[in-house]
């Protein structure tokens, strides 16, 4: 026999030991399976560029209470021009409630229904020649579709809301692109071209108006503190 060394046993690790690495595996796996199957749900942030200039969607989240609350009463002006001054307050008030929460802002619902009903009065009993309703101008099977009746289109908040769901189907078909989505809400072709020649001659009426309003209010403002 040599004087070579007896060969090592193997280490025993403590059982409680093992059944830790095994329980923080089995853990991280939990952790990834979770991760994997959770449902992904797209941010509203999608765009932060100007009202005014990009047809892309504003990001509602930006814009202040205050900003909104100023195309209000933008659209409350331009509403009376056509309609009583009651209902201008209650149409403008629609067009602030009923976007609040989503992507889109008053003046978006403001101007459709400039373009779409502002010859007969906003009035929520204006039928298309082909058979469009309300002052937001749905066609029955569309209303239908958002869950809407032909009655409801009668509910001007009812009209409203429709007409946030079809343009938010507009939004869809346009990728994305706001101003897009307003020319597929009128359909498509010279008509659409043509209908959106008007919403964006509506949208620079507004502005200018609400930049006036802004103006108005910086001069105010200044007159105060130099007295």
């Amino acid at each position: 026999m040599g004087n070579d060394a007896a060969p090592a046993k193997p280490i025993q690790l403590p059982y409680s030991y093992i059944m830790r690495k095994k329980l923080i595996y089995l853990t991280c796996l939990l952790v990834l399976t979770a991760c994997e199957n959770a449902p992904f749900k797209p941010t509203d942030n999608q765009s932060t560029t100007s009202l005014a200039t990009e047809p892309s969607i504003l990001d509602n989240n930006s814009v202040s209470l205050t900003q909104r609350k100023k195309q209000q009463e933008v659209i409350e002006l331009a509403f009376s021009r056509i309609t009583s001054p009651e209902r201008a307050h209650q149409l403008a008030a629609i067009c602030f409630d009923k976007t609040a929460g989503t992507v889109f802002m008053p003046f978006d619902l403001a101007e459709i229904a400039l373009v779409e009903t502002g010859g007969h009065r906003l009035s929520s009993r204006a039928v298309s020649t082909k058979g469009a309703l309300g002052v937001w101008q749905l066609m029955p099977r569309r209303a239908k579709s958002h869950g809407f009746t032909v009655k409801d289109m009668l509910d001007d908040g009812k009209c409203a809301e429709a007409a946030v769901c079809e343009l938010y189907t507009k939004l869809g078909m346009a990728r994305g692109n706001l101003e897009r989505a307003k020319k597929y809400y009128c359909g498509q072709g010279p008509q659409a071209n043509a209908y959106l020649k008007k919403i964006q001659k509506v949208r620079r009426e507004m502005m200018a108006e609400l930049d006036l309003q802004s103006d108005k209010l910086a001069l105010a403002d200044s007159a105060s503190l130099t007295r």
